[in-house]
């Protein structure tokens, strides 16, 4: 019942926030004498902060000033390509940023693409909202996701370069390691996991110890509702974006209280300019989307609570998932000093996971002073992090198929701790699955548009 109830809030709100719009125009407008009055900016102020605490934001705009066009698309994920296609931009390195699937749209990492639009080919995941999504289009699970990255780094191949930022560094390192397996020819040259929840027993934060604390019962019993109607994909069971954001903001509750009181004291004062960066930031961190149940409760039970990923035990597709495969995608883990979302050495377990890979194809940064935030938007990973990333991808030659097969191989190094901890996971072979990629191979279809040239 508490979607419902969300939104028989907001229209009932309705009437109130057209109000207090109204009212905000009267008092700011030049031609009403009563808006001179000391108290006219104070009311002004009052009204437009109640006004934003009671809508729904839209999805943002990237609005960076290029053209921006649809190159692959799924029922729940769009790739977003910017730049006039020509020769020029097909002379630059490609690069797919892969956004998390989190609550906030791909906008938030509108900075991140601004970092590498002058020197890339840039491509970012756009994931829909699970609201939009009819159930005819069936269900999105962790599986799904890395099945979605599979198709993506086969369709903007060969050459390509991916970043993932935060959430999706599970599942994209996941199906690199499943194409290295198969000796996919179109395995990406180089990834970079950015803040990423690889290994969450190292440096556990706040938000580990939540999933650990309340277990996967919680989650499933607190946190899962069905869309309403009104919406293309009513009763889709949905982890809703108001939740997340309500988890965002109790996070950091103080420094989200101070900085609105300082916004209507801008107002008040008459700080157009500063004013105008609270919008522009709250209007992005307050857009939120919702994600499929399946693809939220995975997540939480496989990464957060029973660690798959570094305990060897992730499957995907029933075929065991080992980071030992890499040994041609370079790789790169940054972490920030002051992360409270995913602590110190979580990212850089792909690193020591990804053991036949050369240390001189990793890479590891620690941006020092920075948040979550801070190492994929800002001017620290503008001027820091950024070059950094460019000079890694630029050094990225991957050796070809052939020659990852000429070589002496190595043995892969199996976790000794195999056993699962969930009653309806399987204990994992330890023989590696090595399979021509020319065979066939048994993915669910999905709708899909390849890129173009």
């Amino acid at each position: 019942m508490l979607y419902p109830l969300y939104e028989a809030g907001h229209l009932w709100l309705a009437p109130m926030r057209l109000a207090a719009e109204a009212t905000r125009i009267a008092c700011e407008n030049p031609f009403n004498p009563l808006a001179y009055a000391p108290q006219s900016r104070t009311v002004a102020a009052s009204c437009e902060m109640f006004e934003r605490a009671t809508r729904v934001y839209a999805k943002p705009a990237f609005d960076l000033g290029v053209p921006e066009r649809i190159v692959w698309k799924n029922p729940f994920c769009r790739a977003i390509a910017f730049g006039e296609p020509g020769p020029e931009l097909a002379a630059r390195p490609k690069l797919l940023i892969v956004a998390p699937m989190s609550g906030h749209y791909a906008t938030l990492l509108r900075g991140t693409v601004e970092g590498f639009l002058p020197t890339h080919q840039v491509v970012i995941t756009d994931w829909m909202d699970a609201r939009q999504v009819p159930l005819s289009d069936g269900r999105f699970g962790l599986d799904d996701y890395v099945d979605t990255c599979i198709q993506l780094f086969e369709a903007l191949g060969p050459d390509l370069h991916v970043a993932a930022v935060c959430q999706p560094s599970v599942p994209v390192l996941a199906a690199i390691a499943r194409m290295e397996a198969e000796h996919n020819p179109l395995v990406p040259r180089s990834a970079t996991v950015i803040g990423g929840p690889i290994d969450t027993r190292r440096s556990p934060t706040a938000v580990n110890a939540l999933a650990a604390e309340k277990g996967f019962a919680w989650f499933e019993r607190n946190c899962i509702h069905s869309v309403p109607p009104g919406y293309p994909g009513a009763g889709r069971a949905v982890y809703p974006g108001f939740l997340q954001l309500a988890g965002f903001m109790g996070m950091n509750l103080q420094r989200h209280a101070d900085a609105h009181h300082a916004m209507f004291d801008h107002l008040v004062r008459g700080d157009g300019d500063s004013a105008a960066r609270h919008r522009a930031f709250y209007d992005e961190y307050l857009a939120v989307m919702d994600l499929t149940a399946e693809f939220y409760l995975e997540t939480i039970q496989r990464v957060f609570i029973d660690h798959e990923l570094p305990r060897g035990v992730f499957r995907h597709r029933g075929e065991r998932v080992d980071l030992g495969a890499i040994r041609r995608c370079h790789l790169m883990a940054i972490e920030g000093e002051k992360d409270d979302i995913t602590g110190i050495g979580q990212t850089k377990a792909a690193l020591d996971l990804a053991v036949n890979l050369p240390e001189s194809a990793k890479a590891y940064h620690l941006q020092p002073g920075a948040g979550h935030y801070g190492i994929f938007n800002g001017s620290r990973f503008r001027a820091e992090i950024v070059p950094l990333m460019r000079a890694f991808m630029e050094r990225s030659v991957a050796p070809t198929v052939q020659q990852v097969m000429e070589a002496e191989p190595r043995p892969i190094l199996v976790p000794t701790e195999m056993a699962p901890t969930h009653p309806h996971h399987h204990a994992a072979s330890p023989r590696t699955v090595r399979r021509d990629w020319a065979a066939s191979r048994e993915r669910p279809a999905m709708p899909e548009q390849r890129i173009a040239g």
